[in-house]
């Protein structure tokens, strides 16, 4: 039995992975500000006498350092997330992201905790060497464009958390994330399946921006979870980055037609081009496939559900929303 905080622990993730560590016999405690999160995600848990909530932001240092000093791990998933959000809160979130992500580490390295840190698939910017492995050279646009911050904001984080690694010997692991999807996840800052759900269910236009045949890689989130607490009790993870993510790609005008089928929607289709949906100028990467051989190898891991269980899954979630 291990004693875990979750920075973030009400958003979508978070409130998984505490669910799934709660089963397995551990003690959960979660910071989070609910500004993207819900209590809602974590409600049925907190008669739970092994979980306990604190609604805080991180940058509150006496909340963070209390829980932090109880702790044996803390998995970091507090952050600006979202295309929308980044577009047009880009001080935000940098802020919150690379200031956020270095109370973590201090307090991680204060209290000899291990430390988790989830970063993101947007890193590799606009590589085009695929799938994108770890290691690989990254390739981001031009400062000025805002869209570009959030990427470079995660790799800030990494870079934060291997100095950590060097200089502090800090048990340190980061990850990097490739859309994870599933049920309570929020369509508010532009996450593509749980917005194209909720307008099928409404027999509303599904709109797809930019062309539609940008392809990505679809993960469950119970997938993505079982991944990050196979980390933990890796010690050869230690100062080492691991890509989580599926390796089947969807475009996403295939993900827009199926999700109508599924819903026996009466919606219609519709473009819309990526200067009306987000800004002018917004750029986009065409495809994004991980290479996982580097986790598979360590724990053994890959993803189970297919992309129309996950579909069923959002489908039944959503409908019960309604």
């Amino acid at each position: 039995m291990k004693n875990y905080l979750i920075t973030g622990g009400a958003g979508f993730i978070g409130s998984h992975l505490c669910s799934e560590l709660l089963r397995l016999g551990h003690k959960v405690a979660v910071i989070d500000d609910l500004s993207t999160g819900s209590l809602e995600n974590v409600e049925r848990l907190l008669d739970n006498d092994s979980f306990h909530f604190a609604r805080a932001d991180i940058s509150n240092e006496m909340v963070l350092d209390r829980l932090a000093s109880k702790s044996d791990v803390i998995i970091h998933l507090a952050a600006a997330v979202g295309v929308m959000l980044i577009v047009e809160r880009p001080v935000h979130t940098i802020t919150t992201n690379v200031m956020g992500t270095e109370k973590v580490l201090e307090v991680g390295k204060r209290y000899g905790c291990r430390v988790l840190v989830a970063s993101t698939s947007e890193v590799y910017g606009k590589g085009s060497r695929i799938p994108f492995s770890e290691d690989d050279d990254v390739l981001l646009g031009p400062s000025k464009r805002n869209r570009w911050s959030y990427a470079a904001s995660k790799m800030v984080d990494e870079f934060l958390g291997f100095a950590y690694y060097q200089e502090f010997d800090l048990k340190f692991t980061p990850f990097r994330l490739f859309n994870t999807v599933g049920p309570r996840q929020t369509g508010q800052y532009g996450m593509v399946v749980p917005r194209f759900v909720r307008q099928a269910l409404r027999n509303e236009d599904i709109t797809v921006f930019g062309s539609g045949n940008q392809a990505r890689c679809f993960c469950d989130v119970r997938d993505v979870v079982m991944a990050i607490i196979g980390l933990v009790d890796e010690d050869e993870a230690i100062g080492t980055l691991y890509n989580v993510g599926a390796t089947t790609e969807t475009t996403i005008n295939e993900l827009a037609q199926r999700v109508k089928d599924k819903v026996g929607s009466r919606s219609t289709i519709k473009h819309v081009t990526y200067d009306e949906a987000y800004a002018p100028g917004f750029e986009d990467m065409e495809r994004r496939v991980p290479s996982i051989d580097r986790i598979q190898k360590l724990l053994k891991w890959q993803p189970k559900r297919t992309l129309d269980d996950i579909l069923d899954a959002v489908i039944e979630y959503e409908r019960g929303k309604i």
